[in-house]
């Protein structure tokens, strides 16, 4: 398997850059590749802080429905790899910034929600288009980035916000030229790595403590729902138009 991102630790700055053309959609072998090196990071004495940024058109498309329109089965595989990559985001003794552009689907959205720090180039855009794609889940990683309400809109419509929403809204703590992107996030890594590292890792122990809920918890809980759309005959339906390029045609009910 060719791995879809690449990594470099310099002065203690772990800069990890996904990079599968032409979307930036990983396949399950990717999701699972993505969750062990972040983890790995987690634990290399040489790194203080972790920044995730992407090569490309956009950050990240979410996951390979290509793949899964070919082989459905491997959507437990697919969930876990998801799971695991978030978590590993979250959970990760070291604080993680996520640098995002262009677009932020599925789960580009799901590290984007699990992240320290989120910056973001005057293009990104935010979206989940779990509906339209035959699926769910993302709406616990959306709902750490958005207000309840903002969510189920995005939710339902699978309307995208923008980076100067985003801004205004918390979420994102920079806005910049895309040109900028990278050094912005490594300016904010380098304050970050210049201070006490263990000092750092207990700071975002206790920050994870005092959250409200458990957000592995709840994304488990909206897997579960994807489990089973991916039972209903919508949810191939989906799949298929979108790998045809087509508009989905669903069976209408009386």
């Amino acid at each position: 398997m060719v791995t879809p991102f690449k990594t470099t630790i310099t002065d203690g700055i772990a800069e990890l850059v996904i990079d599968r053309p032409p979307v930036n959609a990983l396949n399950d072998a990717g999701w699972h590749a993505l969750a062990d090196e972040i983890l790995r990071l987690g634990s290399e004495p040489a790194a203080r802080v972790i920044v995730i940024r992407a090569e490309g058109r956009g950050f990240c498309a979410g996951v390979d429905i290509k793949e899964l329109d070919a082989h459905p089965e491997k959507i437990i595989s697919v969930n876990a790899g998801n799971y695991r990559s978030f978590e590993a985001v979250h959970r990760n003794p070291l604080p993680v910034i996520v640098a995002v552009h262009g677009f932020v689907l599925g789960g580009g959205i799901g590290l984007a929600g699990a992240a320290d720090i989120v910056v973001a180039s005057e293009d990104a855009t935010f979206g989940v288009p779990e509906v339209d794609r035959g699926a769910m889940g993302g709406g616990a990683h959306l709902q750490r980035l958005f207000p309840v309400q903002k969510v189920r809109m995005m939710y339902f419509t699978g309307d995208s916000i923008t980076a100067a929403e985003a801004h205004r809204l918390g979420a994102v703590e920079r806005v910049v030229p895309k040109t900028e992107l990278r050094d912005a996030a490594l300016a904010i890594a380098t304050k970050i790595a210049a201070k006490s590292t263990a000092m750092i890792r207990l700071a975002k122990e206790s920050l994870n403590g005092i959250e409200d809920g458990n957000l592995e918890n709840k994304y488990r809980w909206e897997q579960g729902f994807t489990l089973q759309a991916y039972a209903s005959k919508d949810s191939a339906e989906t799949r298929r138009a979108f790998v045809e390029k087509r508009e989905a045609n669903f069976e209408k009910k009386p």
